[in-house]
């Protein structure tokens, strides 16, 4: 098993409800910090939501390990950011092997 190439620099979000005094809430981005990732396409598709067609690719995005519940790891329901491209993070788990490092299951979903 090789070493991930972490040679991609992105931002780590985190969603932030606010309320709306109108009893919901709107929902904006917090910038964590920068992480350098290993990226790697998994699968893709086509799919339909909305009525407008939309691509969904599948990533494996490999980061440096940090401990649960520390502010730097990543995890479900937050976001890695790379320009105006956005990985919705869907699971993270523990890669086995060479060096303890994260890898992160994320969703790419752009409309065509």
């Amino acid at each position: 098993m090789s070493l991930p190439r972490l040679c991609r620099l992105m931002y780590l979000d985190s969603p932030v409800r606010q309320s709306d005094r109108a009893g919901g809430f709107t929902e904006s981005w917090l910038e964590l910090g920068t992480m350098w990732c290993d990226v790697l396409v998994r699968n893709g598709g086509a799919t339909v939501q909305g009525g407008a067609p939309v691509s969904a690719v599948r990533y494996m995005v490999t980061v440096r390990p940090a401990p649960m519940g520390h502010p730097e790891r990543p995890m479900a329901g937050q976001r890695f950011r790379d320009g105006t491209r956005h990985f919705h993070i869907r699971a993270v788990a523990e890669r086995a092997g060479i060096g303890s490092f994260l890898v992160c299951f994320v969703d790419e979903e752009v409309a065509v």
